[in-house]
């Protein structure tokens, strides 16, 4: 396995974990770019120079910037990986900048296999659930408080499978507090019986794990789009009009 060069956007607590991670994976960091450089809405610290010859960057800011860094670094011929959560109305741009830069970026709520398995079982349930309306269904998503959105992008993702495939709306509920890397529980309540999915990540290190397979992988892809971890893990697409 050949050694890809990688330039860390964002050096908070994911920048500090990927930093960590990259050597296990075979990549090569080459450009550390902090809030300084990358944490303002035009992306202007970024650049072909800055970005040191990367093969491709993994991005984790804050969702004012993440769509102008994204674009900076498709202009600079260098592929992204974007795990800033909470810029999803901006999807439209993202697109068309990957159309008008012939670029290659993946996204993801969230970069954890288990996660990406949850959806899927989560939006199966759905179905299941849709003609046994004595359940309620209930999201609770718990994490540290320094985490900027809530919902998280990964509960927003959940729900949405699930409202899809239920029917009916399920409401969250967001938790901040201490230092929970992150946790995901699906309730369906009914008078005597309740049945729970829950994904509880033990360690950031999870998401870090994740953003690197998936860089590597999109380092390999020469077809310009926009792609997510369903392209990484080879998970078929969500039902029609699902996230």
């Amino acid at each position: 396995m050949s050694s890809v060069r990688v330039a860390l956007i964002g050096m908070g607590r994911m920048g500090a974990a990927l930093d960590g991670l990259a050597a296990s994976h075979k990549c090569e960091v080459v450009a550390r770019l902090d809030a300084h450089d990358a944490n303002d809405a035009k992306g202007s610290g970024i650049s072909k120079e800055s970005l040191a010859g990367a093969d491709v960057a993994i991005e984790f800011t804050v969702p004012e910037a993440a769509i102008a860094n994204a674009t900076r670094c498709m202009e600079a011929g260098v592929p992204v990986v974007i795990g800033t959560t909470g810029w999803y109305d901006q999807m439209a741009t993202l697109q068309e900048g990957a159309r008008t830069h012939g670029g290659r970026v993946l996204w993801s709520p969230n970069f954890s296999p288990g996660v990406q398995l949850m959806l899927a079982l989560s939006e199966a349930a759905g179905r299941l659930f849709q003609k046994t309306p004595a359940f309620d269904a209930h999201l609770v998503e718990t994490h540290h408080t320094a985490k900027l959105d809530a919902p998280s992008g990964t509960a927003i993702a959940i729900r949405d499978r699930v409202e899809r495939s239920l029917g009916r709306a399920v409401p969250v509920t967001s938790v901040r507090v201490g230092a929970v890397p992150g946790s995901h529980e699906l309730f369906f309540d009914a008078p005597y019986e309740q049945i729970r999915i829950t994904h509880e990540a033990r360690d950031r290190r999870v998401f870090a794990d994740g953003a690197l397979v998936a860089a590597r992988w999109l380092a390999s892809q020469t077809k310009p789009g926009v792609y997510t971890m369903r392209d990484v893990l080879g998970l078929a697409a969500p039902s029609e009009g699902s996230s």
